[in-house]
């Protein structure tokens, strides 16, 4: 049974050193007031094992509408058994609680995108004071991150893993790999942060990218669709995580090892030019072979409009279900190069 010491403020270094082994404890990150008094939390919960070794750091919720994470986060410390433990875990499972709440993907209160806003500022907008109140903690404590996200609530996704890659990190890449293999993923993305991204914005302001230029070995799992819960892919995330813990020492071993991954290298989102209906012909997780069309867009009146279609093959990574869309708007991610290789 958790033994909940619920505290208000300190810092999660200061409730893993007040912990005994064995011990599990929870409490509060504060940030800041609302309008109303009404404080801006940022909810953990801390376990040690009965032995020294690294410690694991999960966080859900920096997108507030992606939460496949925070549940996968949650049930994997609820199963852990601290007496079989070496090391620490960590779990922040809403790191963006003003997104949470209101169910949006951005902090409300700035518009700004959390998980491009790291490491943050202790005086900036809330999106920033988010961060460095999340980061500050992090970069002391963690030696492993995994930072959970999801796909838009409009696409369907089977879950896949994405890593940076920049001039400024610790983490080789090799580790990396390894490390997302656990999950078993569709594929594992390679992203690099030096010279432009296929996402715009500030991508070396993601909290996985400050994590490796901190040292620490960092990663995104992206589980799924968002606004919604998809049990199958919880459980994968749920798998991935007693793996990855064997794999880092902080389990026993049980003989599992790595095997191979399709590392995608270039991806890029597929926009519709007509506005209509969006109608699936492809199934989101799987490579479609060239010539193949992963949509039609038809008018309402039913006349197809255009049909998604490629010249080459391409990983699906996600698809959309939302079938109403506008010129422009994105109805696919898909990865153009690709490899398999041994993790």
């Amino acid at each position: 049974m958790m033994d909940s010491k619920l505290k208000h403020g300190g810092s999660v270094n200061n409730a893993l050193l007040a912990l005994k082994p064995g011990e599990r404890a929870s409490g509060r990150l504060g940030m800041g007031t609302m309008a109303s008094g009404q404080t801006i939390d940022l909810p953990y919960l801390v376990m040690r094992g009965m032995q020294d070794g690294p410690c694991l750091w999960l966080n859900g919720a920096v997108h507030g509408d992606e939460i496949n994470g925070v549940l996968a986060a949650l049930d994997f410390y609820r199963a852990l058994d601290p007496s079989q433990m070496r090391g620490r875990v960590v779990v922040t499972p809403v790191s963006n609680p003003l997104g949470f709440d209101a169910r949006r993907k951005r902090v409300p209160q700035d518009e700004l995108d959390l998980d491009q806003s790291f490491p943050g500022r202790a005086d900036g907008l809330a999106s920033e004071r988010l961060a460095w109140t999340l980061f500050s903690e992090i970069r002391d404590v963690a030696d492993v991150l995994v930072n959970f996200h999801t796909m838009n609530p409009y696409f369907d996704s089977k879950p896949y893993v994405v890593y940076k890659i920049g001039s400024a990190q610790v983490t080789d890449e090799k580790t990396l790999l390894a490390a997302a293999a656990t999950f078993d993923p569709f594929v594992v993305c390679r992203m690099p942060v030096d010279g432009g991204s296929e996402l715009p914005g500030n991508v070396a302001g993601a909290l996985d990218y400050q994590g490796l230029k901190a040292g620490l070995l960092a990663f995104m799992v992206e589980l799924g669709g968002g606004s919604r819960q998809e049990p199958a892919y919880i459980a994968q995330g749920v798998r991935g995580l007693f793996r990855l813990a064997q794999h880092i020492g902080l389990l026993e071993a049980d003989g599992w090892e790595p095997g191979s991954v399709q590392r995608v290298t270039r991806r890029r989102h597929v926009m519709c030019s007509h506005g209509g209906l969006f109608r699936q012909q492809a199934v989101a997780g799987s490579i479609v072979p060239a010539g193949q069309p992963i949509g039609i867009v038809e008018s309402v009146w039913g006349e197809e409009l255009e049909k998604i279609v490629f010249d080459a093959p391409v990983a699906l990574i996600g698809l959309r279900t939302d079938p109403v869309v506008h010129s422009g708007d994105r109805v696919a991610f898909v990865g153009t190069e690709w490899s398999l290789l041994h993790a």
